[in-house]
């Protein structure tokens, strides 16, 4: 990292980033379906739903986490990208609802999504599930907690029976075990930093705002995690999408490489 982002960081009021992620989903709860609200909800484009509590979220953080760092860029899912964010040594990545279907639904696979990247890898994830009463944090070299207790990921050891959150198995996949599935993917990735799931992959592309915050949890509670194809992900790029990614077990990584190197090849 280079010394002035390194000082930066040093410097983070991280209580304050806490609180600041929190009031963001204390804002978010005050809209949300399960307590009987019913936001705005319109269509960015066909099939792609967006909330006024996701634009009153991404307004809130873009304001306060600016203030907090100043010197950090910026790249969200619900606001216009800017290429001034490449030049930044830092740079904030939000999604301020991801899960926007479980949200709009009054379900609770929904989170707030917040990480700190430099050099293209995050330094700070945060993720606050409020209607689960989770809090999730990772700080590089760190570790992970959700709700301050410390979290230490799946150990399983060979890919048969592994468990992973999905809502159906294609037939080669039958060896794997179906768990809960929440909207969000950054739900889901952290369930493999809680030992709640020993497996997450997809293959499709996908933006880096949905995954920063959680693969570092993930990493930092002791999973592996690359693309679909086994190699490190990269955040802050000139393009902030990726294809694929795959958050598992250390020791069934390799195997579940193998395992979907073939579709993943086809549908890259």
């Amino acid at each position: 990292m280079a010394s002035a982002s390194r000082i930066a960081v040093a410097m983070l009021d991280y209580r304050r980033l806490e609180e600041i992620v929190r009031e963001a989903g204390r804002m978010a709860m005050a809209r949300w379906p399960g307590h009987g609200h019913a936001p705005q909800v319109w269509d960015k484009s066909p099939g792609n739903p967006v909330t006024e509590a996701d634009i009153a979220v991404d307004t809130f953080l873009k304001r306060e986490l600016g203030q907090l760092l100043p010197s950090a860029g910026w790249l969200s899912e619900e606001t216009v990208d800017h290429p001034e964010r490449l030049e930044r040594g830092l740079c904030w990545l939000v999604d301020p609802i991801d899960g926007t279907r479980d949200f709009m639904r009054g379900r609770t696979g929904w989170c707030i999504s917040v990480a700190l990247v430099s050099e293209a890898r995050p330094l700070i994830g945060v993720l606050d599930a409020p209607a689960r009463g989770e809090f999730w944090m990772g700080i590089a070299g760190q570790g992970a907690s959700r709700n301050g207790l410390p979290l230490r990921s799946s150990h399983r050891e060979t890919l048969a029976g592994a468990r992973v959150p999905a809502d159906a198995l294609a037939r080669v996949d039958q060896e794997l075990v179906l768990v809960d599935k929440p909207n969000s993917i950054a739900l889901r990735i952290a369930m493999v930093g809680a030992d709640e799931a020993d497996l997450l992959a997809t293959l499709r592309w996908g933006f880096e705002w949905d995954i920063a915050a959680a693969t570092l949890i993930a990493r930092e509670a002791g999973a592996a995690v690359s693309d679909a194809f086994g190699k490190p992900l990269a955040y802050n790029k000139r393009d902030p999408r990726a294809f694929g990614l795959l958050v598992s077990a250390p020791a069934i990584h390799a195997a579940a490489v193998d395992h979907l190197a073939e579709r993943a090849a086809k549908l890259a």
